[in-house]
């Protein structure tokens, strides 16, 4: 727990949403119609609209008073006053008393402050005027002394995996800003700032247009960089002039990055998320479920306003306080061997990829990897043609449509549509006396779209439906569920065949669609089971039969077909390999899929822009299961 005196940027009472609330006056004799009600009302109403002039200007000491109420509203950083006047005491011709009641709201504060005060007018030559002194903001107050809060925020809670262990450990950081007065030699700077070993994609350009439209004392932050790369690039920095460091601690992913998230420096977005219990001097969730869970993770600050010697800066008492409640963590389904075992896969590639596990079972979501950890969890999110990893989907049609595994099904080099040309891989034909059997092994597109006069033009729609595909998934987390509208025309059934055409799917939903091969039935994924009210439920369950002969034909990928970087891996692993065209250029590029199931697991393996699925993609996820063990 740490004791912070609160530093901010002044926000005026105009801007945010102030009330005056009048209750219990009446009318008639020493009624609110009176000179000396009508001031103090008028003053209190100035006061809750943040109008500290106008306020002021209804008091016999508007210079005095307008410095006081300033004060009052930027030392306590108050975002809303309601002020409840009472019933006027005393009813001479010359001085009266109205008592009024404050309930204060002070930002990052989760209670309001409430107490009684009044204010006590007195008829002058200039009409009725509230006499102002301090205590009349708040009666321990004098001309000696003034309020000051200060903050007491509660340890961050963290972002547990099933086990329940921490994912975001805390750690020290170090923040890097720029000073433009001292910046000598900014080519220097930029340079420094733009090398690789700081393991930040840095916008030089866009930096030194921040620097430019700072003022010479500025601080212009830069980045933030954990202690261990800090200490691999000092000696290069620290010597720079007009380079600012400064270390903290913060809470920092230790696993699943781009999933958990990061903490830092409140921005205006992330401090609109963080909520009123947030002050912009704190470090808040930025990203990932270190965002989405901000108030739940951080609890709420405890205050303690005392009162302040103007001359000795001692405090002298206190008026209000509340103690900080810790916030609650976050649980996970996430399991720890089988997210190491992923992160372990995507290390050392050059491509972004993504790698989801999922537990057919229960829909648990077991680990969650990206490449980089930082730019966003694109397993969860990412909008994707699945390309022939879909054909999971086509085939339970088909079968489903009549169609059997020894089913003739020709594997031609092409294959033309209205005039529309669609090819295999590489051009790659497979020998007369085909089955569907082994298209679906060989991934021959050709073959598929072949039979698709088995179909209707709902049929796909209605097959993804039994996946989960269309509905709304309450992950836990920000996410795409996938998407396969009805093709209009032959062409685009053609192409959603084989998971081109307008079907997208992120490395979840494909995950999924794995598990649901493996289980027989849809189980929504979840990773949050606490935060997930109602999971989506397939409005058709998958046909028995067309499950077992899914998982007979995921086998055979591997054992005779595109998924031969799984063959000798224990556990009798299942796959179905992808490659999916994407972009305008000749030849196309094309992302890279495998996924599959072994035992009570499910994946789904993506490199973006990498190759093909069963040369490339294949060989991450032999990676993975070997790391299982």
């Amino acid at each position: 727990m740490r004791l912070a005196r609160s530093v901010h940027h002044h926000t005026t009472l105009a801007a945010a949403v102030a009330a005056l609330t009048l209750a219990g006056l009446t009318t008639g004799c020493g009624s609110d119609g009176d000179g000396a009600t009508a001031a103090a009302r008028s003053f209190l109403s100035a006061w809750a609209a943040g109008d500290e002039r106008k306020a002021a200007s209804f008091t016999d000491d508007p210079k005095a008073a307008r410095a006081e109420l300033t004060r009052f509203d930027e030392d306590l950083n108050v975002t809303k006053a309601e002020l409840t006047p009472g019933r006027k005491k005393g009813g001479g011709d010359s001085a009266a008393r109205v008592p009024f009641r404050a309930r204060i709201t002070l930002r990052g504060v989760g209670t309001r402050w409430t107490y009684a005060s009044a204010a006590k007018v007195r008829k002058g030559e200039h009409g009725w005027k509230v006499h102002f002194t301090p205590s009349v903001l708040h009666p321990a107050l004098t001309g000696r002394t003034h309020l000051m809060r200060y903050r007491t925020l509660p340890t961050r809670a963290g972002i547990l995996a099933a086990d329940g262990t921490d994912l975001a450990a805390t750690g020290k950081v170090w923040a890097i800003a720029i000073w433009p007065a001292k910046l000598s030699d900014p080519d220097r700077a930029y340079k420094a700032l733009g090398d690789p070993a700081l393991g930040a994609d840095i916008d030089i350009k866009a930096l030194k247009s921040r620097v430019d439209k700072a003022a010479p004392d500025q601080s212009v932050p830069v980045v933030t960089l954990r202690d261990e790369v800090y200490r691999r690039v000092r000696e290069k920095l620290l010597p720079i002039a007009g380079l600012q460091f400064r270390d903290s601690r913060r809470a920092l992913p230790t696993a699943a990055k781009a999933l958990v998230g990061t903490v830092g420096p409140a921005s205006k977005e992330t401090l609109a998320n963080a909520g009123p219990q947030a002050a912009d001097s704190d470090d808040v969730g930025a990203t990932g479920l270190q965002y989405r869970y901000q108030r739940t993770l951080a609890g709420t600050p405890g205050v303690t306003i005392r009162i302040i010697d103007k001359e000795t800066k001692e405090a002298s008492g206190e008026v209000f306080g509340t103690k900080p409640k810790p916030g609650r963590a976050v649980r996970t389904t996430i399991d720890r061997d089988t997210q190491k075992a992923a992160d372990a896969a995507l290390s050392g590639l050059k491509k972004n990829a993504s790698l989801v596990a999922v537990r057919p079972s229960t829909g648990e979501v077991l680990a969650v990897a990206n490449n980089p950890g930082s730019e966003g969890n694109r397993a969860f999110t990412g909008r994707y043609a699945p390309g022939s990893t879909f054909k999971v989907v086509t085939a339970a049609a088909l079968l489903e449509a009549g169609v059997e595994p020894g089913t003739a099904a020709s594997c031609p080099r092409t294959a033309t549509v209205n005039g529309q040309k669609f090819e295999n891989q590489a051009e790659f034909v497979l020998p007369k006396g085909t089955t569907f059997r082994e298209d679906f092994a060989q991934s021959c597109n050709t073959g598929f779209i072949g039979l698709r006069g088995k179909l209707d033009n709902a049929a796909l729609t209605e097959a993804a439906g039994r996946f989960g595909i269309g509905g709304e998934w309450q992950v836990g987390a920000a996410s795409f569920d996938g998407s396969a509208p009805a093709p209009t025309s032959e062409n685009e059934k053609a192409a959603d065949m084989i998971g081109q055409g307008k079907v997208e799917a992120s490395p979840l939903v494909m995950a999924s669609i794995a598990a649901t091969v493996r289980s027989g039935s849809f189980h929504q994924p979840v990773l949050v089971p606490d935060a997930v009210k109602e999971r989506h439920k397939a409005a058709e369950p998958l046909d028995p039969d067309a499950a077992r002969q899914l998982r007979t034909l995921m086998r055979a990928v591997v054992t005779e077909g595109s998924g031969k970087a799984l063959r000798g891996i224990g556990g009798e692993p299942g796959a179905k390999t992808g490659t999916a065209e994407f972009g305008q250029d000749t030849p196309p590029h094309t992302h890279a899929w495998m996924i599959g199931f072994r035992g009570d697991l499910a994946f789904a393996v993506l490199l973006e822009d990498g190759g093909s699925g069963g040369r490339d993609a294949g060989p991450v996820a032999a990676r993975f299961l070997k790391g299982l063990g």
